[in-house]
């Protein structure tokens, strides 16, 4: 999880903080000094951390922090503060076109993930914005660079443009006329990496920018080379002029470092950032949300967004009242299987959440497969099987485990949660759980709900 490092050590220094009621001027500065040593580790760049540590200071040593009556508190909302502009302030989009077409054009180094990554965005853009995008294969010197364009414009449904390996820029303007008749709006322009820079690579980004004006040049660089991620952006900046970046594999960093020093040494934005492996894994950077993730507050907000689009407002509505029945059967249980499959990573799910909520779910006991077993349980079971569970007996318990190719007890174990999660849903009803994720525990364990995390726990299966 990314920044995980990072968040532990600042939130034990802040509940040091918490412990000493009153702070003095020394308590303050022993406190930042601890805040300093994890920034470092967590790769930050020097300056940027000198920088920070000094405004941070300034601002909590006053007499107005220090006389107040939460004095702790205080100092973790300024913290929230300054991480929140350090990393930009505010989400910022990418520049469109006032009429026509809106060229993005991707550029960065090998191996930073930039043609699956602008795919990606591509994707994003159509599913949030309801655009037409166009990806165009502008990399002519990579092996199988537009078969891996065409690949995943396939698997997303989006149209890719290539002619082949010909001269980038042509291939640039004659993608633009072709955008024109059927009405892309938004065209993404994969353009050619390097192992390294060079003169070479920034001539021939030079000459595109050139010809084709593009509305907006995003760097993609990999988050997890930290400093040198930093220098990659620096360098591409003073040679090309971008006007953000796509942080990829940040759910693979848990330092951090590149996303919290990137704004600081190029004045540029990060606009997205890659959060995993699948093609729908990538939301726009927030500033605000990513330091209160950081601090150990939460992220409702993205939080939300990720369930809302998931959400069937009727579904929901049946869902509400067979929860208020407790008449929840087995076609219910698979559809919110499905429902939390669909939101992404469960960890990163749990980085979302608030205190000990996020705490409290431990995403390491949850086996993606075992959760795919009991889908392919429920799934073999008849209608009216799914609707009364108690008539589940041992012949067609061995029927259901044969259609889906595994054994009784495995039928029994998902019987055995279920059971748990009926309990649990009428103990709610009664007001007698807490807890916005209790439901949510009842198929992951540790979200809330002791007594679910039988479900999808890592067990050896046969």
């Amino acid at each position: 999880m990314a920044f995980e490092g990072l968040s532990e050590k600042l939130n034990e220094t802040f509940r040091r903080l918490r412990g000493k009621g009153r702070l003095t001027e020394s308590d303050v500065k022993a406190g930042l000094r601890e805040v300093r040593l994890a920034l470092l580790e967590a790769d930050v760049s020097y300056k940027v951390v000198k920088d920070f540590i000094a405004k941070v200071t300034e601002r909590c040593v006053g007499s107005d922090v220090l006389e107040s009556l939460t004095p702790a508190q205080q100092i973790v909302k300024i913290v929230n503060q300054e991480l929140t502009e350090l990393m930009g302030g505010s989400n910022a989009r990418i520049a469109t076109a006032p009429k026509g077409s809106t060229v993005v054009m991707m550029v960065g180094l090998q191996g930073a993930g930039k043609t699956t990554n602008c795919a990606k965005l591509a994707g994003f853009m159509r599913r949030q914005y309801g655009k037409r995008p166009l990806l165009v294969a502008c990399d002519v010197y990579r092996p199988a660079a537009i078969t891996q364009l065409q690949v995943v414009g396939r698997q997303l449904d989006i149209p890719v443009f290539e002619m082949g390996q010909g001269d980038p820029v042509k291939i640039a303007q004659e993608a633009l006329k072709f955008a024109a008749a059927p009405g892309h709006d938004l065209v993404f322009l994969d353009t050619a990496g390097r192992l390294h820079i060079d003169e070479q690579l920034m001539d021939e980004l030079k000459n595109i920018k050139a010809n084709i004006h593009p509305n907006e040049i995003l760097l993609v660089v990999d988050a997890m080379t930290g400093q040198d991620a930093v220098n990659a952006a620096t360098a591409f900046d003073e040679a090309l002029g971008i006007d953000g970046v796509l942080l990829t594999k940040l759910d693979g960093d848990a330092r951090g470092g590149a996303a919290l020093s990137i704004r600081a040494a190029t004045g540029k934005p990060i606009k997205f950032v890659g959060t995993g492996e699948k093609l729908d894994m990538i939301e726009p950077f927030h500033p605000e949300r990513m330091a209160s993730r950081i601090l150990g507050m939460g992220d409702m907000l993205t939080f939300i967004e990720k369930a809302e689009q998931q959400y069937d407002e009727k579904q929901a509505k049946k869902l509400e009242e067979k929860l208020r029945k407790n008449r929840l059967n087995l076609s219910d249980y698979l559809d919110q299987l499905e429902q939390l499959q669909k939101m992404g990573d469960l960890s990163q799910i749990a980085s979302m959440l608030p205190g000990n909520l996020g705490k409290g779910f431990d995403a390491s006991q949850i086996d993606e497969k075992q959760m795919l077993h009991n889908k392919a349980i429920i799934q073999s079971m008849t209608v009216k099987e799914r609707e009364n569970p108690q008539i589940l007996n041992a012949s067609r318990k061995r029927r259901i485990a044969a259609g889906c190719g595994l054994e009784v007890v495995d039928v029994n174990r998902l019987l055995k949660s279920f059971e748990a999660m009926q309990q649990l849903t009428k103990a709610m009803t009664k007001g007698k759980m807490r807890g916005m994720g209790a439901l949510m525990g009842g198929m992951g364990g540790g979200f809330g709900g002791g007594s679910m995390r039988s479900f999808g726990r890592k067990k050896r299966l046969k």
